[in-house]
């Protein structure tokens, strides 16, 4: 099987990184694997799509992720035709290029949709990654399971919804990601409220949520394949996100400490409740971000931290997710 990771740049993946963890794990059972970066596509016409990539092939003695990353580092690029892949797996992260690259993600999406009309195998789903490519894309599942939200770039629109929650409420980036430019505030201390607005809308939409009593406890990163938990042996592809004392953030490279995560009918009543929609939506690998009885946020694009479920469960969840793709792809293409 040939998997290509579409990613944001190859310098930047590091080993830790759940992309890295399966892309070792597809190559020792035998995969190839190529690494393209958000601008390394060619256009040649409407059926031939390419790309600028590094290839790792199963038999380099690739033992692990620092091995991987050398390799794929170092391997000069070559000319790949999409056409003869098997599976263009969408790894990359929209925030990362938001400035310096503000097309970035835009043509990745655009030359994956070329990709998946050539008949490729496109995973997570380029047309329905459209409607995703923000917060706002929680809105679109059952009132019951999401926080209390709205979404402006004006601080008296902020400043009512406050008054309305009678309480602390978050803000955050509509578009954003790893935790950056994410505030509490408290209902009495609304001083610099103007200011922290139009920090955080100088790079598009505000996103205000509720603020869940249970988030100090953290938060619950739980994954799902083609819709449904990955579970092996009664151990649920989850990790309890546990942030530092005087911080409010779970980001783990925020400095938010990974501990396993207890899984509870409450938990699996609430990823049910979504389900079929990230199923309708052709939403393959989902990472759902999980505060008490709500579902914070979706992650669709990249969601990390596959491997810190593992460890701390001593279970190989990567294993299972390249196993269900090799499944997967025959069905696909009818093997």
């Amino acid at each position: 099987m040939k998997i290509a990771f579409l990613i944001n740049q190859t310098h930047k993946e590091e080993v830790a990184f759940t992309t890295t963890v399966l892309a070792l794990t597809a190559l020792k059972r035998g995969h190839t694997i190529f690494y393209i970066g958000l601008a390394d596509f060619i256009y040649q016409n409407e059926r031939s799509i390419g790309a600028h990539g590094r290839v790792a092939e199963p038999d380099s003695g690739i033992d692990n992720g620092e091995d991987l990353l050398n390799i794929l580092r170092n391997n000069k690029k070559q000319i790949i035709n999409l056409q003869e892949i098997d599976v263009l797996w969408l790894r990359f992260d929209p925030v990362l290029d938001m400035i310096n690259r503000p097309w970035a993600a835009a043509m990745g999406i655009q030359f994956a949709q070329l990709v998946k009309n050539n008949g490729r195998l496109v995973i997570n789903d380029p047309d329905t990654l459209i409607q995703a490519s923000n917060k706002l894309y929680l809105e679109n599942f059952p009132k019951e399971v999401r926080p209390k939200t709205i979404v402006t770039r004006n601080h008296e629109d902020v400043i009512s919804f406050l008054e309305e929650q009678q309480d602390k409420i978050i803000l955050k980036p509509l578009k954003g990601s790893g935790g950056k430019n994410v505030f509490l505030i408290p209902f009495k201390e609304r001083q610099n409220l103007k200011q922290i607005v139009e920090v955080i809308s100088r790079d598009g939409y505000v996103i205000a949520q509720e603020y869940l009593p249970e988030a100090v406890n953290g938060d619950i990163r739980f994954f799902l394949l083609d819709g449904k938990p990955i579970v092996i042996n009664g151990k649920y592809a989850a990790i309890n996100r546990v942030q530092q004392a005087d911080e409010i953030r779970s980001n783990i490279h925020q400095g938010a400490k990974a501990e396993q995560a207890f899984i509870d009918e409450k938990v699996l009543s609430l990823v049910n409740k979504v389900a079929n929609k990230l199923v309708e939506d052709n939403m393959y690998f989902v990472g759902l971000d999980i505060v008490g009885d709500k579902i914070m946020e979706i992650n669709v694009f990249s969601p990390g931290a596959l491997g810190q479920a593992s460890r701390l469960n001593s279970v190989d969840y990567s294993t299972a997710v390249i196993e269900n793709l090799e499944d997967k792809v025959k069905k696909f293409y009818k093997l």
